[in-house]
C-alpha cells in the first residue's frame, strides 16, 4: 500500500499472527495462549525469537510465575521463568537498580538450571550471555576467554559456542554477543566491525547474522551528535553499500520475510535507502509492510525518543523508495 493513508504500525510481534495472539492475552494475565503458542514452536530459532518477545512483555507482572504454579512441571513455563528474571536484571542494571547483583546472580543461576532441566536449548545459553554484559569489569572468567580469531577481542566465548552447538547462528545470541562488545568499549566500534564481520563470513544463507554489519553502522553513527547528517554521508561509501547489499542477497534473498525480525528487515531498508538503492529497497518495504521499528529511523531525528518524527523518516524513506519502482 502506497498511499497517503499508509499508516505504520509496531508491534513487537511483527508479522508472527499467533505471537500476536499470545502478548495480547498476556498483556491481560492470561498465560494459556502463550502456552500453547510455545507448545507448537518446532524449530528453535521461532522458539528463541517467540520467547524474548513474551518475556519483553511479561517482566512487569507475575503471569509466568502463575503459569508456573499451574504447572510446575512445564519445562515451557521454567524457560520463560528464566526468561523474565534476566529481563528484570538486564533492564535493572541499565536503570541502576541498587538490586542489580541480587537480580543478576538469581537470574545467573536460573539459566545454569535450565540449562540442566533442558540441555537442547539455546535459550539458556543467551540468557547467559544478555547477562554476560553486567560483568562490567569482567571478572568471570568465562567472560574472558580468548576469542577464535586474530581481530576479535576475548569474551564469552564459550557461552556463544554452546549457544551455537545448539541452534547454529542463532540470530539473539549473536546480537547479544555484539551487545557484551559494545559495552567493553567507549571509543571506536573497531572490534564490534570486525565481530559483526566475522559472524557474517561464518553464516550460511539466510542467516540473519548477515545484518549484523548494518547494526554496528548504525551504533557507530549514533554515539555522535548531528547523527542524521553523518548517516547520510556513511551509507554512499562504498564499503557501506557493499555490506547492504551483501545482507540483502546473503540474508534477505535467502530467508523467509515472514519469519524475520522486523528489526533487521528496517535496518536493511534503512541501509539500502541510505544507500540510494530504492529499487531494492522497496523490495524490502513491501516485506516490512506495516509493521516497522522505530529503531534505526529515530537516529535520523534530532530526538531519538520521538516516535513521530521517526515514522515520518520511515514513511518518507518508504515513499521514495516505492517511486523509484513505479
Amino acid at each position: 500500500m502506497a498511499g497517503s493513508d499508509f499508516r505504520p504500525v509496531y508491534h513487537p510481534a511483527g508479522h508472527d499472527n499467533e505471537l500476536r495472539v499470545a502478548v495480547q492475552d498476556l498483556r491481560t494475565g492470561r498465560w494459556v495462549s502463550m502456552a500453547h503458542l510455545l507448545e507448537r514452536t518446532d524449530t528453535w530459532g521461532l522458539w528463541t525469537q517467540r520467547t524474548q518477545v513474551l518475556a519483553a512483555v511479561a517482566a512487569g507482572s507475575d503471569v509466568v510465575q502463575a503459569w508456573r504454579t499451574e504447572e510446575p512441571h512445564s519445562v515451557a513455563a521454567t524457560v520463560m521463568h528464566t526468561r523474565v528474571i534476566v529481563e528484570r536484571a538486564v533492564r535493572a542494571h541499565r536503570a541502576g537498580h541498587p538490586r542489580t547483583r541480587e537480580l543478576w546472580r538469581e537470574a545467573w543461576e536460573a539459566c545454569r538450571d535450565t540449562a540442566g532441566i533442558s540441555p537442547a536449548d539455546p535459550v539458556p545459553w543467551v540468557c547467559l550471555l544478555a547477562l554476560a554484559p553486567l560483568d562490567e569489569h569482567r571478572q568471570m572468567d568465562e567472560h574472558r576467554l580468548p576469542p577464535p580469531g586474530p581481530v576479535l577481542p576475548p569474551g564469552p566465548w564459550g557461552i556463544l559456542a554452546e549457544a551455537d552447538k545448539r541452534d547454529p547462528h542463532n540470530r539473539e545470541a549473536y546480537h547479544r554477543m555484539l551487545q557484551f562488545v559494545y559495552a567493553g568499549t567507549t571509543g571506536p566500534l573497531s572490534e564490534a566491525a570486525n565481530f559483526a564481520h566475522w559472524a557474517a563470513d561464518s553464516a550460511p544463507p539466510g542467516s540473519a547474522a548477515h545484518v549484523l554489519p548494518l547494526y554496528v553502522r548504525v551504533e557507530r553513527y549514533r554515539r555522535e551528535r548531528g547523527q542524521e547528517r553523518a548517516l547520510d554521508l556513511h551509507w554512499v561509501a562504498e564499503n557501506a553499500i557493499r555490506d547492504a547489499a551483501h545482507a540483502l542477497d546473503a540474508w534477505f534473498g535467502c530467508a523467509d520475510p515472514r519469519h524475520a525480525s522486523p528489526l533487521d528487515l528496517n535496518h536493511l531498508a534503512h541501509a539500502l535507502w541510505g544507500a540510494l538503492r530504492f529499487d531494492e529497497a522497496a523490495r524490502v518495504f513491501d516485506a516490512i509492510d506495516r509493521y516497522w521499528t522505530t529503531l534505526p529511523w529515530a537516529y535520523r531525528t534530532r530526538a531519538p525518543t520521538d516516535q513521530a518524527l521517526a515514522e515520518e523518516v520511515f514513511l518518507q524513506a518508504r515513499s521514495r523508495s516505492l517511486a523509484a519502482r513505479d
